[in-house]
């Protein structure tokens, strides 16, 4: 099968589909624990204001759910990958969550935990640490309240206001001493959100290290892990080898987590990755392979997906969430390339290009007719 795709110099070239669909394996038992950080479905049809009032297809959204849940992930649900801060605001955060931990409850076997952050406090608004705690305890209230799991997710408004490594302590001291149940941490890089550098109150590693470790000891009962964002393998080894016993490194690493997750013989990474919502299908097969205890298995499916994740999460790596959708789509899980915000403009037509290739070279496209129609529809919008 051929397809006529854009290069970047201008060139039309063409590409001959080479890959197999990489079939999952339902039931599978994961060595790991592995959460997939899941996007959200746009409605067109409702979008009067596209960048100011988010408009979600709750169906879809929730059916992607059921594909998730079905392949074995748990489900990081309103997180940075539902573009959290970029379009889709507190209150319709609010209603995923709502949706999503009572969709869990008709499904056996069924997990999840939601992102508590500050969002809907303006970072210009906080002026000081109790606006940024108060702002906490209004997200964890919430999805406290509707039964569910926290993940205490960077802030912005936090970022703004503190001063120091103190300030953060005093605001993680706070919020976690009252967390009705464990909590995971989420410690993402500026790479992801310019807004985050300096978090934990330093621009420098081993000083943050210290800061997110002293605060992860003095509450260990609480914490039942930490997710770092970083794209950075040293650094996240660093941390998983300074965790106390019975807290759980989950990688956020979208450029490394194979390795990761697989481990050095000693010590392993868990997983929350927004690249699972696009490679689920392959992810399963390989863990379903690592928990047979094949390692090379594991390794030759996941190789193929790091290109993906790489080009997916290129910089300006905030705006990965354009390539996950596109994934979706060409997938048929949603019937249209519309995010919240028109986020899918964040990308240009040979980024998209490059990932069709990359994904095909995976085994990623479960009906590669349907995603070379859907593709060649793309590229004609964009004239080629």
């Amino acid at each position: 099968m051929d397809i006529i795709l854009p290069a970047e110099n201008g060139d039309r070239v063409g590409y001959r589909l080479v890959g197999q669909p990489v079939e999952p394996v339902i039931g599978a038992d994961f060595p790991r624990i592995a959460y997939a950080a899941a996007h959200v479905v746009a409605n067109p049809f409702a979008m009067t204001d596209p960048w100011a009032q988010p408009a979600v297809d709750w169906d879809k959204t929730m059916a992607f759910r059921h594909h998730l849940w079905r392949l074995g992930f748990r489900i990081a649900e309103a997180m940075d990958t539902s573009q959290r801060g970029m379009g889709f605001d507190w209150a319709s955060a609010k209603e995923l969550i709502r949706r999503s931990i009572a969709e869990a409850r008709t499904v056996t076997g069924a997990d999840l935990a939601s992102g508590a952050g500050t969002d809907h406090l303006a970072p210009t608004a906080a002026g000081t640490l109790d606006d940024v705690i108060r702002a906490y305890e209004e997200q964890f209230a919430f999805i406290e309240g509707e039964g569910g799991k926290a993940i205490m997710m960077a802030s912005r408004a936090l970022a703004a206001v503190a001063k120091g490594p103190d300030d953060y302590a005093r605001v993680y001291d706070r919020i976690l001493s009252q967390a009705s149940g464990k909590v995971i941490l989420h410690w993402l890089g500026d790479m992801f959100d310019p807004a985050l550098e300096g978090y934990w109150g330093s621009r420098d590693f081993e000083s943050a290290l210290e800061t997110v470790v002293a605060i992860i000891e003095r509450h260990a009962g609480k914490v039942e892990g930490i997710k770092i964002s970083l794209l950075d393998a040293g650094k996240e080894v660093l941390l998983r080898n300074r965790l106390p016993e019975g807290v759980v490194m989950f990688t956020g690493d979208d450029f490394n987590y194979p390795e990761l997750i697989a481990g050095d013989g000693k010590r392993h990474s868990h997983a929350l990755l927004g690249i699972f919502d696009a490679i689920a299908p392959v992810a399963n097969a390989a863990l379903a392979r690592l928990g047979a205890g094949d390692r090379a298995g594991y390794e030759a499916l996941m190789a193929p997906t790091v290109p993906l994740s790489r080009k997916i999460f290129e910089a300006p790596t905030e705006y990965y969430k354009a390539g996950i959708v596109f994934m979706a789509w060409l997938n048929g899980h949603q019937d249209h390339f519309t995010m919240v915000g028109g986020m899918q403009s964040a990308r240009g037509i040979c980024h998209y290009a490059d990932v069709f290739r990359l994904a095909d070279q995976a085994g990623l496209l479960a009906d590669p007719e349907r995603a070379v129609a859907r593709m060649k529809a793309l590229c004609a919008v964009a004239g080629v």
